[in-house]
């Protein structure tokens, strides 16, 4: 691969180079329309295999039974996408992105066929194990490609275009999934993935050079810390199911143990699983991961319980509250096209530097919303949290690039949806033993669940505020000049 793509000085932090950014038919080009149907497909399969099986596995349940089940179709699938994710980079220097991609899609393939063949719920789970293990490489590598694959100043319109796909998965697949399930059959759903991948597979072909990355001897996988970490990963999921809020609570604690040491471990290792500056606070890198991480974290308060709440605090119907739901996508999309659009790189940082608070003060809405019932708040809310993600989700994560040297590049392009899948995770926990521990339930009165939710809501806010301090001091580190 060439290297001058690689290189991102050529658009330094001051902005002078502002008017070398590229425009959106620039990746019509022949040069670039391959590689962004490439990257945007994998993006793809990842974002529409989640709405799909999600919609169609409770059908699948009613099929096969194993009901008590029906958690861990989630939880394996999530723990071995991160694991995925965490060893993407390894694999990639170790095999080649190439080889490293089309492995990771024919095992994706084969969990997809597992899964669609299904007789009974373990060999589905059996086959969301691999589907998860799949497309956390895939997603991983997609996003260490960008710099590869094309030069900086489009690298602002990869991600608007991947924020596209995002909210056309967010609309079209569970409407699509429903639509295979309730006129074919579940297995229909779940079997819509194969013809994606298997068109992946031939662009990989076609785009991704053979050879290896990196020089010398190939790195040794490191096992041991990648079992711990999908261990902590585990506990964190396994956490949402727990009998009560005493467990969940050990079960958080001991996850946090858990992936305190693997990180503690990792920075000292001479093959390491995350950038060596990962989560440390004197460098750009470090405190711009914990913010990676905090967004979705915070944001999660509102994935798991949203939805219900506008259906039992305002009685409102499935489509409607899916459809307040949604503002958030459509939000973060054209919000994260517009900034894409900017030709200034320091202007896009100066603006990512609001993403943080748009999100804080979007969950801040929906917190009033709650507590005095006005249902129309939620409306600006959700469209300020989406807007939050998407005025600094391409600009920062380019940042995390840009502040990482070559040799680091790789682990931390595949740590962004690793890091960000991680997040939801945490936080969909954690919301759920605050409001667990809150008295939300089934059974609680309206009050009693109105009061739950104020508490979930504050509690994200707080998340919220560290992420703009960490956003913060990410971007005085980064004018600084600092690098890992």
């Amino acid at each position: 691969m060439t290297t001058d793509n690689i290189l991102y000085t050529e658009e330094p932090m001051d902005g002078t180079s502002a008017d070398l950014a590229g425009g959106w038919g620039e990746l019509m080009r022949p040069r670039y329309l391959v590689s962004t149907i490439t990257l945007c497909l994998g993006v793809a399969l990842f974002a529409f295999n989640e709405f799909f099986i999600s919609t169609a596995l409770p059908t699948a349940v009613e099929e096969l039974g194993g009901a008590s089940l029906l958690s861990w179709a989630f939880t394996l699938y999530l723990v071995f996408a991160i694991i995925g994710g965490l060893v993407a980079a390894n694999l990639k220097r170790r095999f080649g992105a190439r080889n490293t991609l089309l492995a990771a899609a024919v095992i994706f393939i084969a969990g997809t066929i597992l899964a669609t063949v299904a007789t009974d719920m373990s060999e589905v789970l059996a086959g969301r194990l691999l589907q998860g293990a799949g497309e956390g490489v895939v997603a991983a590598l997609c996003y260490a490609l960008i710099p590869e694959l094309f030069p900086s100043r489009l690298v602002p319109k990869v991600f608007g275009a991947e924020a596209i796909v995002w909210a056309m998965a967010a609309f079209s697949g569970p409407l699509v999934a429903g639509g295979l399930t309730e006129h074919f059959s579940w297995r229909a759903a779940f079997f819509v993935s194969i013809p994606a991948a298997a068109i992946f597979i031939i662009l990989v072909l076609a785009i991704v050079p053979r050879g290896v990355s990196g020089v010398g001897k190939p790195p040794v996988i490191p096992f041991v810390r990648l079992a711990a970490a999908g261990a902590g990963i585990l506990m964190i999921s396994l956490s949402g199911i727990a009998g009560g809020p005493v467990a969940m609570t050990i079960l958080l604690v001991g996850a946090a143990v858990v992936l305190g040491t693997v990180v503690r471990f990792d920075r000292g290792s001479f093959n390491p699983l995350l950038p060596r500056a990962a989560f440390t606070g004197g460098k750009a890198l470090g405190t711009g991961l914990w913010v990676i991480l905090l967004m979705p974290l915070s944001q999660a308060a509102g994935s798991v319980f949203l939805v219900y709440s506008l259906q039992h605090l305002w009685q409102l119907g499935p489509t409607a509250a899916g459809a307040l739901s949604a503002v958030m996508a459509i939000s973060w999309s054209l919000t994260a096209i517009g900034v894409a659009s900017v030709r200034s790189l320091a202007l896009r940082n100066r603006i990512m530097l609001t993403g943080p608070v748009m999100l804080m003060v979007g969950l801040a809405a929906v917190l009033v919303a709650i507590g005095t019932g006005t249902l129309w708040l939620v409306v600006p809310g959700q469209a300020l949290i989406g807007a939050g993600f998407g005025v600094s989700w391409g600009t920062l994560s380019q940042l995390m690039m840009d502040v990482s040297d070559d040799a680091e590049r790789d682990r931390t392009s595949a740590m962004l949806p690793t890091l960000q899948s991680a997040g939801y995770a945490i936080g969909a926990a954690f919301f759920g033993l605050v409001g667990n521990v809150m008295g939300f339930g089934a059974a609680a009165s309206t009050e009693t669940m109105r009061f739950a939710m104020l508490v979930v809501f504050a509690s994200a806010c707080v998340v919220a505020a560290l992420a703009v301090f960490f956003a913060m001091r990410t971007a005085r580190l980064a004018h600084a000049g600092t690098k890992i």
